[in-house]
């Protein structure tokens, strides 16, 4: 099998299930119990919550643990929106996932916010100069994505963030896709909120953070005990915020030479998948080669900015008119080859991707989308296996619909 669907999620590190097993056997705890259990456990807690802060760059008590990056996004966005609200107004973009859009919806529907979405150009990148026109007083919240999970586009953060400060509103950015491959100092990116998700990044799947700057306010959506300093309520899932911890720390450990290492290999499965198959359209931002892996901890002045790539380095999507996605998965899977049609929160859906609508593509050529993800371990040779598959897929397809 080749896994190249590291966007719906990835395995467990070995190191994170160790780091994890002790608090799922002999220090079960409950963090929350005036006993020696209960205050090992939130020794625990305490530790992963401050690891977590340092590989942010923010204080442990701006980290917030929930269940993953939907929880994580609907806790930003409807916490502080109903918060302290100046207004009723939200901006946010086209291509944002379903978990932000839709509690986006809420608020429009529930709470009577007014909504301005903005547009992205045909590689999903928001404009600056719109964005900060749809700044307004009453504009209570901000929330664009850091990178999207479908196309790989990597948004202007940290210039987007500066425009918000600048008008007062707190910027909210979905960055579970970035974990991993792009830089994550917060102060760098100048966000107020970030979610992420564990699972992306070898932790398991039901433990995520949202990383709150300061003492700003936060509604919260669950009510219950008062966990998370009253923002979270809810037994905290303490071994599954050790491994989110550990597997943090790892992925930073390494990202920029990984990011660099990995970018080069997607460039070149690109250009193998464009030259097998010439009418197979690649969707999203262009490349910028080793570009995707620099990292603003190089630099002496915090812009992130002026070191991010536009492209998530591990991400490959392409359109293959004249075929069906789904039938090329099929093909794929056949051959095993693992990877995805889109985003895997959709699965089920027979809606078109929403994403690839916004950046310009017809929604007949939009349902031929596959979606490659890399993980650090990609190799060469797997690349190279997988793009002579696709020419055979898209062949076999293609021979079947004519």
């Amino acid at each position: 099998m080749i896994f190249l669907d590291s966007a719906a999620t990835t395995p467990v590190r070995r190191e994170v299930l160790e780091a994890m097993w002790p608090l799922l056997t002999g220090d079960f705890g409950n963090p929350s119990s005036h006993h020696e259990l209960g205050e090992s456990a939130k020794r625990a807690l305490d530790a992963a919550r401050t690891s977590v802060a340092a590989s942010l760059g923010c204080r442990a008590s701006d980290v917030v643990f929930t269940s993953g990056g939907t929880e994580s996004d609907n806790l930003a966005i409807k916490g502080l929106a109903l918060a302290e609200p100046r207004g009723r107004h939200i901006v946010t973009s086209a291509i944002e996932h379903e978990a932000v859009l839709e509690s986006v919806d809420y608020l429009a529907r529930i709470h009577g916010f007014e909504v301005t979405v903005l547009p992205v150009d045909a590689h999903g990148l928001i404009n600056l100069d719109e964005a900060r026109d749809a700044l307004r007083p009453d504009t209570t919240l901000c929330t664009v994505m850091y990178a999207n999970n479908e196309i790989g586009a990597v948004e202007p953060i940290a210039a987007l963030a500066e425009l918000c400060r600048a008008q007062g509103v707190p910027l909210h950015t979905d960055a579970v896709q970035a974990a991993g491959w792009l830089p994550l100092d917060v102060a760098g990116l100048g966000v107020a909120a970030l979610s992420l998700s564990g699972h992306k990044l070898g932790a398991p799947k039901g433990i995520g953070v949202l990383m709150v700057k300061g003492r700003r306010s936060l509604e919260p959506v669950l009510h219950g005990g008062g966990q998370e300093r009253g923002k979270r309520s809810g037994t905290e899932n303490v071994a599954g915020a050790v491994g989110f911890a550990h597997a943090l720390a790892l992925a930073e450990t390494d990202r920029a030479e990984r990011a660099v290492r990995i970018a080069q290999l997607r460039d070149d499965f690109v250009a193998d998948v464009l030259t097998r198959v010439p009418a197979a359209i690649f969707t999203g931002p262009v490349l910028r080669g080793n570009q995707a892996g620099a990292d603003s901890h190089a630099r002496t002045d915090g812009d992130v900015s002026a070191t991010t790539p536009t492209r998530l380095p591990n991400n490959a999507s392409f359109c293959f008119p004249g075929t069906s996605g789904e039938s090329l998965l099929l093909e794929l899977g056949r051959a095993g080859i693992i990877c995805s049609a889109g985003s895997a929160c959709a699965v089920g859906s027979d809606d078109v991707s929403h994403v690839l609508t916004a950046i310009g593509i017809d929604e007949a050529i939009a349902q031929t989308a596959v979606r490659f993800s890399l993980s650090g371990d990609t190799t060469a040779e797997q690349l190279a296996t997988v793009a002579a598959e696709i020419e055979t897929a898209y062949r076999a397809v293609r021979s079947l619909s004519q």
